[in-house]
């Protein structure tokens, strides 16, 4: 089992759930817009945001939206260790930076004490597309095995600070090596696993990449937090992790959906069906099977595990529960009937 970290209130490791975390695409600067997206990841089911604070007026306003932030905020730092320490005085929940670019120990240190006094961890973030220009040399350019080597150059020099309050990742926009190179880590360390695919690219391509990388990891018990990136409104990477998390047998809340891919014996819109049911009960919490299936014929018996299903025929449907047939209803009223059916289930 991995070693714990707290996230403000939100447990990394140790055997707590696999949380959820996006990044903002809001300027820093920006309070009350970052504030807006913020309650929007929230609503949508994220646990933890990260925002960039590239410059002491990004540190300024990351202090302005901690002070009112639903959410716990990760400050993502890049080489100078003063931003690291402003952000941790403005509330930050956790630091994402990597010690080995940011100076001297002396420096280290002097992020280190702020983190321990305010009990903040530190997550190192090693990425496949900025390695040092020493391990690209050794390996010849990014392996699993530089990534690994990478990330625990990093952790010692926090270890040496007597700091071991850390989360690790090990991302690349290259699926089979990210995944190697945490399968590596794994076996290595204790410390508790951000997993990510970065630059997967739009939401279609972006959601598949991350399916098979987060999704296959989660699979194999690796992974303590999770963030699908997307090029794409950051509430549909929320989305797109509840997805993976459900798939992954790791989340029973919300709603499972399942569907056919029609045939030749479809006489219903279903593919538009299965659309407008998955978009009505996106945020339904309650732990249901509902299928959408094409066929009066075959569908109640195909799904016959689902709690609930709609199957249409010739302009009009059924409505079945475990695979017994409740009602017979006209095309257009099978969606709010089964609607009515899950409010009183």
């Amino acid at each position: 089992m991995k070693k714990q970290i707290m996230v403000g209130n939100v447990a990394v490791g140790g055997g707590a759930p696999v949380s959820i975390q996006s990044m903002l695409n809001t300027r820093t600067t920006d309070v009350a817009g970052s504030l807006e997206q913020l309650r929007q990841l929230k609503a949508a089911g994220c646990q933890i945001a990260r925002l960039a604070v590239p410059d002491m007026e990004a540190a300024k306003g990351f202090a302005e939206i901690c002070r009112e932030s639903p959410l716990p905020l990760v400050a993502d730092i890049h080489f100078d260790y003063r931003l690291a320490i402003a952000a941790a005085e403005g509330g930050a929940a956790k630091i994402r930076l990597n010690p080995g670019n940011i100076g001297g120990a002396d420096r280290v240190k002097a992020v280190v004490e702020v983190c321990k006094a305010r009990n903040i961890p530190i997550r190192i973030g090693v990425n496949g597309g900025s390695l040092d220009k020493e391990l690209l040399r050794k390996y010849g350019h990014p392996t699993a095995e530089a990534l690994v080597e990478s990330a625990f150059s990093h952790i010692r020099l926090l270890e040496e600070q007597d700091f071991t309050d850390i989360c690790i990742s090990m991302k690349s926009s290259n699926v089979p090596l990210m995944m190697k190179a945490y399968l590596l880590m794994d076996r290595q360390s204790d410390y508790p696993l951000h997993v990510g695919v970065t630059e997967t690219g739009t939401e279609y391509m972006g959601t598949v990449k991350s399916a098979m990388g987060i999704g296959g990891l989660l699979c194999q018990g690796i992974g303590d937090t999770i963030r699908v990136s997307l090029t794409a409104d950051p509430v549909r990477e929320i989305y797109a992790a509840k997805a993976i998390l459900k798939a992954a047998g790791l989340r029973q809340e919300g709603v499972n959906i399942v569907a056919c891919p029609t045939c030749g014996r479809t006489r219903i819109d279903l593919i538009g069906l299965a659309n407008r049911v998955e978009d009505a009960l996106r945020d339904c919490e309650k732990p249901l099977t509902v299928a959408v299936m094409g066929c009066v014929v075959n569908g109640p018996g195909e799904a016959r595990e689902a709690d609930i299903g709609i199957a249409g025929g010739e302009d009009c449907g059924v409505i079945f529960l475990k695979g017994e047939l409740k009602e017979r209803l006209p095309y257009d009223e099978l969606l709010p009937a089964l609607l009515r059916y899950i409010e009183a289930m």
